[in-house]
């Protein structure tokens, strides 16, 4: 594959979109960014991550209690990074852009860093979504067959059996090996990262203290030591879990594509925005608790094309968006309900987990 992947085609398509979108925003005259409903949602979510928290760490008193607030923990984790961390690194929180950069660090709070997210999703996953060795969502080590650009290996043919317990270990693995390797390597898969500044670098490793200090240290002093650590592991199963089907339920289904560049040019025969709509999904977007829950991650075609836009918008939108497509005749997959999306997944493991006939 040419090192540089571009779209070719000119941009007929969102060109007409956005401008739907930018008349939406100035008839009704609202912000795109997330105003009250936002910060005051950010507010109830952080004390739910307090409370369960506090709850966990002084108040357990058996193994059934220890597993219910880390499962309320593991939820604040979650609900921090989907709605507050997620939105601010896109610049769609607050219309401050210190804010959104101080409210992005939240994910640094939870184990992770905003510096490296930002590349790897903000760059990375949103413009090369589902293009194989771009877009480094679909790369699990081998572990996992995620497209069918990737090479096929003989345990793919498990992999509909295992891959749900393996998402699990998401989080677990980047907060203690893969945040490392990329931050000592410089690079994400073959995109080279910016070197880091001082004040980066000294954010990353004091924010690794912070979390560690407060998620196993602080707790030892008042459990035992293999609860604090059953209780720190069970938190990440539930967050890794959730944090990557969310994603698989939107990328890595039947009815999504997987293109590949030109190998001279580096050229995707298609407009930009097109491919977004080719390689996403929605789901469960009629369920007002789900959006609520998944920060609007169930809009995920909204979100891929108006990443900029806070995720309290994108009901309103998708109707703009539904309706252009239409008329471009352009694809727009959505599934009804979680366990739809959740068995279009599965299949396209167990697809991705058959041998390629050969040629």
């Amino acid at each position: 594959m040419a090192a540089k992947v571009y779209f070719s085609n000119q941009p007929v398509f969102y060109k007409e979109l956005k401008k739907r979108i930018n008349s939406y925003f100035a008839d009704n005259q609202i912000p795109q960014t997330g105003g009250w409903r936002i910060f005051l949602k950010g507010n109830l979510i952080l004390a739910w991550l307090i409370a369960a928290y506090i709850l966990l760490v002084f108040y357990t008193t058996s193994w059934l209690s220890g597993l219910l607030f880390s499962f309320l923990l593991a939820q604040g984790f979650v609900l921090v990074g989907f709605n507050i961390m997620h939105d601010s690194v896109h610049g769609a929180f607050a219309r401050n852009k210190r804010i959104n950069k101080l409210l992005g660090y939240s994910l640094d709070l939870i184990g992770g860093s905003e510096r490296l997210w930002y590349h790897k999703h903000n760059i990375l996953h949103h413009t090369y979504t589902n293009i194989t060795g771009k877009d480094t969502d679909l790369e699990s080590r081998g572990l996992l067959r995620l497209s069918p650009n990737q090479p096929w290996r003989p345990w793919h043919r498990f992999q509909i059996v295992y891959a749900l317990p393996a998402y699990g270990f998401l989080t677990l693995s980047m907060v203690f090996f893969t945040d490392f390797q990329k931050f000592f390597s410089g690079k994400i898969g073959d995109y080279k990262l910016p070197k880091p500044t001082i004040p980066e670098t000294t954010v990353f490793f004091l924010a690794k203290l912070v979390y560690f200090s407060y998620t196993l240290l602080i707790p030892m002093l008042f459990n035992p030591v293999v609860y604090v650590i059953i209780g720190f592991i069970t938190v990440h199963l539930i967050l890794g879990f959730t944090f990557s089907i969310v994603f698989q339920l939107a990328h890595t289904v039947e009815e999504n594509t997987f293109p590949i560049a030109d190998k001279s040019t580096g050229a995707i025969d298609n407009e930009w925005a097109v491919h977004q709509l080719q390689t996403t999904a929605n789901f469960s977007v009629n369920n007002p608790l789900i959006s609520w829950y998944v920060g609007g991650l169930n809009f995920q075609i909204e979100h891929h094309l108006f990443s900029k836009i806070s995720h309290v918008h994108y009901p309103e939108i998708s109707k703009i968006v539904q309706e252009t497509c239409r008329e471009f005749n352009i694809r727009y997959t959505v599934y009804n309900t979680v366990f739809k999306a959740l068995e279009r997944h599965l299949i396209f493991l167990y697809n991705m987990g058959k041998k390629p006939e050969t040629t």
